[in-house]
């Protein structure tokens, strides 16, 4: 054997052993960069759907191959900016296209024959290997072209980027004709708020190229809108040439790179760690540059330069500081800001949406429990932030959503609200237990912070005082003896199990906990998607189920909620719906909204290690080690205004646990199980 081998040869062997064991399930494997790869064989036909954003486009890809081997690409790209009246949430500039860029090119004269795709990978942008035949003196030469196809949007422009790359793979010298493609459609400017918009889509190469035996022809499509007055008609034929090909894709690698790079998980599950990070680039990617600043939006072709008191506010912007995007701490920050503008002496509800930019807002569910959303994610936030002039700007926002809940007790004790984050899809009552667990964990953090920024101690607490009368309000008022488990009811007179019970774990909140967790997990509620949102539907969304992931954990079911776990992060990361957590089904179709993504990464953030911020510096440390483990790391995290690592593993019967920030050991102490250990930076 030669020497040069072996090395090449034991990297494989420890990959192989990492790699996790294919399940019969699975459609998609784990490879070598990152990247998640689906080899086309007998597992034909199928389709699927992602989403890709950058600040300003997003794009849906539907895509698959069918039994012949042969690929089909449907482009759906949303422009955020580039807003339609009337101003609402939903409308923003959309065209699909339904083409197939190959089937315009010839070779030697003819169409190209019989594709077979062999393999599709993804790592945030989709590659596409395939080839083609084509008929030489009579004979049909299979496997005679091969063909890359590469996608992606751009970084920061309103584009969508495809790649083409041809390869002749025959012996002999081919012709290839490239058409001089280019179409346009202009929106009526009576239409547009900003007038009539211009959507085009073209090739960068036209012209016949001949290839000998192994040369390629590379080429690219742009689809790219904007509005009709930003360029003048006299340099529409050059733009395309303007566009460097290389820097929008090195832009998104970097991108991705940044993401993946920061806030690493280290466990010896990969299919964990590769889920978390495509959680990342999905949580992160979707934000959106618009004239009333960084917006995070949740897309799904509806949901963008817009902000919402749960998706924004609750379940992401609180994770934004761990990953150290400070893109995202931005968008975060303004989406409070937006919020903030709508406080009112009056104490009338803040609205559930800041949309179309930040010019309108959207409070067609009533009060949704929305200011206690933004007061627990206002407030989570600041201190995972560490940054004390943003605390402090953030304070009077928090301060009047706390008052804002309390003067909105019920004579049970508990917050009172119009519906809840479903927005009437399911009933909620005058009073529903996950407002009133949000409000209680919204008063602890306010306690906290409060501190930190010298707020009087009678105000603070006054604040502890509600957060223990609330927190015997939630169990005298919501805990209920439902359909058999020690649990809670969602709301008064609900009698049927509803997903949304497993918020005061998330909260801290353990005094059903074991009931609780029997019944998210029973028959009744889980499914092979995880929670259903009401027992005896078959209607599921992802956010609670994530909630109650880390909540089971957290409460130290760690072996039930990691089993529960495992079965999820594989059937979402390769399955046959990839890569990422999802909103709902059958409602938009398992749309891969953004936060959602957010919600996946603290399930091991606030979860399996258990942090929770408790100053601008500090946070207790509650690590679960599943059994099977001998270690789990949280590297490079990027919150308290710092960045460190956090090291967990076995040292006999109990866990060592080290807190480094570069080479300075913050940290290291070994704890029985269940134990919280306080970390000052």
């Amino acid at each position: 054997m030669n020497r040069k081998t072996i090395p090449f040869l034991l990297t494989l062997i420890l990959f192989i052993g990492l790699c996790p064991k294919a399940h019969a399930d699975d459609r998609w494997t784990i490879q070598p960069d990152g990247s998640i790869r689906w080899e086309i064989r007998d597992n034909i036909p199928h389709s699927d759907h992602l989403e890709m954003s950058g600040q300003q486009l997003s794009v849906v890809l539907r895509y698959g191959v069918d039994a012949q081997k042969r690929f089909h690409l449907n482009r759906s790209l949303v422009f955020p900016m580039l807003r339609m009246k009337p101003n609402k949430t939903q409308n923003n500039l959309k065209q699909r296209f339904d083409l197939n860029i190959p089937a315009l090119v010839t070779v030697d004269d003819q169409t190209l024959l019989n594709e077979e795709v062999r393999d599709i990978t993804f790592n945030g942008l989709m590659r596409v290997e395939s080839s083609f035949g084509y008929v030489h003196r009579r004979k049909e030469l299979k496997d005679a072209v091969r063909l890359t196809r590469l996608l992606y949007p751009s970084t920061n422009a309103a584009r969508y980027c495809e790649e083409y790359i041809f390869t002749n793979s025959s012996p002999n010298k081919i012709t290839l004709r490239v058409p001089d493609w280019h179409v346009a459609y202009t929106t009526p400017e009576e239409a547009g708020v900003y007038g009539a918009y211009r959507i085009e889509a073209s090739l960068s190469k036209k012209g016949t190229f001949v290839l000998e035996p192994s040369e390629t022809l590379e080429l690219y499509a742009i689809f790219s809108g904007r509005k009709l007055t930003d360029t003048p008609p006299a340099q529409e034929d050059v733009a395309l040439t303007r566009i460097n090909i290389q820097s929008e894709r090195a832009g998104r690698e970097a991108l991705i790179h940044q993401w993946w790079d920061k806030l690493v998980l280290g466990t010896p599950d990969p299919v964990l760690n590769r889920m978390f990070a495509f959680a990342k680039l999905r949580g992160a990617e979707s934000i959106y540059r618009t004239k009333g600043g960084l917006m995070h939006g949740p897309g799904g072709e509806a949901y963008y330069a817009a902000v919402w008191a749960n998706d924004q506010a609750e379940y992401i912007n609180p994770f934004f500081p761990f990953l150290g995007y400070e893109i995202g701490n931005q968008s975060a920050l303004n989406a409070f800001r937006h919020f903030a503008r709508y406080m009112n002496p009056d104490y009338r509800p803040i609205p559930s949406s800041i949309i179309s930019e930040g010019v309108s807002f959207w409070h067609g569910a009533k009060d949704r429990g929305d200011g206690a959303m933004i007061a627990y994610g206002a407030a989570r936030y600041a201190l995972a932030r560490g940054n004390k002039e943003e605390a402090c700007e953030l304070w009077p926002l928090i301060e009047w959503c706390l008052e804002y809940c309390h003067r909105k007790l019920t004579p049970a004790g508990v917050v009172a609200s119009n519906s809840d984050e479903l927005e009437n899809r399911f009933p909620a009552g005058d009073a529903n237990l996950c407002t009133s667990t949000l409000y209680y964990d919204a008063l602890r953090s306010a306690v906290m912070l409060g501190r930190e920024l010298g707020i009087s101690s009678r105000q603070l607490s006054a604040y502890q005082q509600q957060a223990r009368q609330l927190e015997q309000a939630i169990e005298r008022h919501f805990g209920y003896e439902i359909e058999g488990f020690h649990s809670y009811r969602y709301y008064e007179g609900n009698d049927i199990l509803r997903s949304w019970i497993c918020m005061p774990l998330v909260m801290g909140i353990y005094t059903r906990a074991q009931g609780t967790i029997d019944a998210l997990f029973s028959p009744r509620l889980w499914t092979d998607d995880g929670l259903l949102t009401q027992a005896g539907t078959e209607t599921f969304w992802d956010r609670s189920t994530l909630y109650a992931l880390r909540g089971t954990i957290a409460a130290g079911e760690v072996e039930k909620g990691m089993s529960f776990l495992k079965k999820y992060s594989r059937r979402r990361l390769l399955g046959d719906h990839v890569p990422y957590a999802i909103e709902a089904w059958p409602e938009g179709d398992q749309r891969h909204l953004s936060a959602e993504s957010g919600l996946y990464c603290r399930i091991y953030t606030e979860g399996l290690f258990g942090i929770r911020p408790t100053g601008l510096r500090s946070f207790e440390l509650t690590p679960r080690l599943p059994q099977e483990w001998d270690y789990m790391n949280l590297n490079r995290v990027c919150a308290f205004n710092s960045e460190f690592d956090i090291h967990v593993s076995r040292a006999g019967g109990k866990l060592h646990v080290e807190v480094r920030k570069g080479a300075k050991v913050i940290l290291k102490k070994n704890i029985t199980e269940g134990t919280t250990v306080r970390v000052n930076l």
